[in-house]
Parts: structure tokens; C-alpha cells; sequence
């Protein structure tokens, strides 16, 4: 199991809301609980339902698909040890314990695609 990230709301979400936000916000659906965004003619998981979004990201494209889904949602992308992800003048960025710390810019992350972070 890898680090988890979580799309947190002040209002509870419920799987028919997001059912309801996904598409139009440019996700699928994929069985019952698999949240995945296309890239390069496949698709490719961004998070799970497990009576909330989470996340376990394995490159930059994922954690900025999850910050894009929060983002839709009207909510937050936290950390499990509690940083805030957010975007700022078009760049991810990662906020925990007083420091912010930029990811990338966010359109070239996404258009880079899903390629797994090196071990």
C-alpha cells in the first residue's frame, strides 16, 4: 500500500454526487468504485471509492488528476499526514508544516502523462 491522498470536503460527498461530477470534469467511472482519467488512448487510474475519493499516486500526472477531481468536487486534496495540495498561478503545490513546496507546473504535468515516478 502506498501514500495515500484523500479529496476531503467540509460537506460529506456522496457516491451519487460524484458520480454525478466526474464526467463532465472529464473522468470515468470504472466498475463500481475505480475513479480513471484518459491519457494517450488508454485509461488509467486517479482514485478509488471507499466512502470517500483516495488516492495512491505513482507519478505527478496522478496527484495532479487528484488535485483536478478535488478541484471539480469543490473540495481539498489532503495528504495522510496532513499537507494541503493546491494549485497556484498554474503550478501544484504542496503545503505542510509552515513550507510550500512546488511540484511542477500543472498543464505540462498533465500533458507529460502517467509515467511512474523511479524508484
Amino acid at each position: 500500500m502506498g501514500y495515500e491522498l484523500r479529496v476531503v470536503r467540509d460537506s460529506p460527498l456522496a457516491f451519487a454526487e460524484l458520480a454525478k461530477a466526474i464526467a463532465p470534469a472529464g473522468f470515468e467511472l470504472r466498475g463500481s468504485d475505480e475513479i480513471v482519467a484518459g491519457h494517450g488512448g488508454g485509461t488509467h487510474p486517479v482514485a478509488s471509492w471507499q466512502g470517500q475519493l483516495v488516492g495512491e499516486p505513482g507519478s505527478d500526472w496522478q496527484v495532479a488528476q487528484l488535485l483536478r477531481l478535488a478541484t471539480a468536487l469543490g473540495a481539498r486534496l489532503v495528504g495522510e499526514d496532513g499537507e494541503i495540495y493546491g494549485l497556484r498561478d498554474g503550478v501544484i503545490e504542496v503545503a505542510a508544516a509552515g513550507s510550500v513546496v512546488e511540484i511542477g507546473k500543472f498543464e505540462q504535468i498533465i500533458d507529460a502523462g502517467p509515467a511512474a515516478w523511479s524508484p
